[in-house]
């Protein structure tokens, strides 16, 4: 269905964000750390045009459904579901004192959902791109993360760091973007696989997340107990892994702070190859990271090990799970001319272990979020 169909009407225009996946930097937002993800080409749209009244309908492609909201429901976790992203959008721009117009919304994407490539985090940066134009507010654009991040996190109840955010508002075509979680400060890094003869293949498993709300929970406590015993504002800020571990009471804490510690170390070691243009140098890096995300803080699953050792057996430079874990999608950086082959050899292995069959696609580094028509 069109907007016209749906609203009776023609949009004002239309604003798109993208998903993102992550190149390197995984559960270090959090900790004050660092991380580096670009955005990619799928996105998610959204027609819309104003009101009079301050009211707010929203459709879906997605699910079909149609939802209105007023003022009286702009209380933290009163709107649910899919459309919770959207009254968040709504209710923190009317927390940060901006006069936020009424309008009628319809949302399309092709970011897959449940990949953990920001789905979610699409559709509230759109929303608050076009909620933000249509009214004329006055919200600079590096303001911008922030603010849908304390939708997510005070209106929906999702505990996010912002890198998502940042990566779907900030990126720019054939760029990666280093983000420092704690300062947010931010710097574009040439990241154009294609100009090298490479390829950034992204597989999406398709294997069912197992229970990654719980378990991204624990693990965020874990490393906030950790600094804390450590007498550290968060863990970016262990300079001695080896005096940190020592002081550690338990297995399980010691090998959390170490993926986040030497994953923090793993970023910038990427971005200073990636400065000097040297991205097949800096793909043991990606496998290394997955590594530890394996073995340290435990957060994959057998389809995305197999999707990682078999594309590396195939001919990738490097592979890791990209995403907060438990499933989701895997990033290899090939020849470009190897595409087909590393996506089949990965293909094969699923079908030989029974697992679902897993979907492909060539990411290629693009821009944030910007009105398209």
């Amino acid at each position: 269905m069109s907007f016209t169909e749906i609203f009776g009407t023609a949009p004002t225009g239309a604003w798109a964000a993208p998903g993102r996946v992550n190149l390197i930097g995984e559960h270090t937002d959090y900790n004050d750390g660092f991380v580096l993800p670009f955005a990619i080409a799928q996105r998610t749209t959204v027609e819309a045009s104003v009101v009079d009244s301050p009211e707010w309908t929203v459709w879906s492609e997605q699910t079909g459904e149609l939802v209105t909201f007023d003022p009286g429901d702009l209380v933290p976790g009163k709107v649910g579901g899919w459309a919770g992203y959207v009254a968040g959008i709504v209710w923190a721009l009317r927390q940060s004192g901006l006069d936020v117009p009424g309008a009628r919304l319809a949302i399309t994407s092709n970011v897959p959902v449940g990949a953990g490539l920001s789905s979610s985090h699409a559709m509230g940066c759109a929303v608050l791109t076009a909620l933000v134009e249509l009214g004329g507010l006055d919200l600079p654009v590096a303001e911008r993360p922030k603010l849908a991040q304390v939708a997510e996190n005070d209106y929906v109840g999702a505990p996010t760091g912002i890198m998502d955010q940042s990566a779907s508002i900030l990126c720019r075509p054939g760029y990666a973007l280093f983000l420092d979680c704690r300062t947010l400060s931010t710097e574009h890094i040439p990241f154009d696989a294609a100009e090298e003869g490479l390829a950034v293949l992204v597989v999406n498993t398709n294997a069912p997340h197992r229970n990654t709300d719980s378990q991204y929970a624990e693990r965020r406590r874990t490393c906030e107990e950790a600094a804390a015993r450590l007498g550290l504002a968060a863990l970016r800020d262990v300079t001695d892994l080896g005096a940190a571990l020592a002081d550690l009471p338990d297995d399980v804490t010691r090998r959390r702070v170490r993926h986040v510690v030497t994953e923090n170390q793993r970023v910038l070691e990427t971005v200073l190859l990636l400065r000097k243009g040297k991205l097949t140098e800096a793909a043991p890096l990606l496998t290394a990271s997955h590594n530890s995300m394996r073995d340290d803080y435990e957060i994959s699953v057998p389809e995305v090990d197999t999707a990682v050792s078999t594309a590396i057996a195939a001919g990738a430079y490097g592979a890791r799970m990209t995403g907060a874990g438990f499933g989701g999608c895997v990033v290899a950086l090939v020849d470009r001319s190897a595409v087909d082959e590393v996506s089949g050899a990965v293909a094969e292995a699923f079908a030989a272990r029974r697992f679902t069959a897993p979907t492909s696609f060539v990411a290629v580094p693009s821009g944030g979020a910007a009105r398209v028509r």
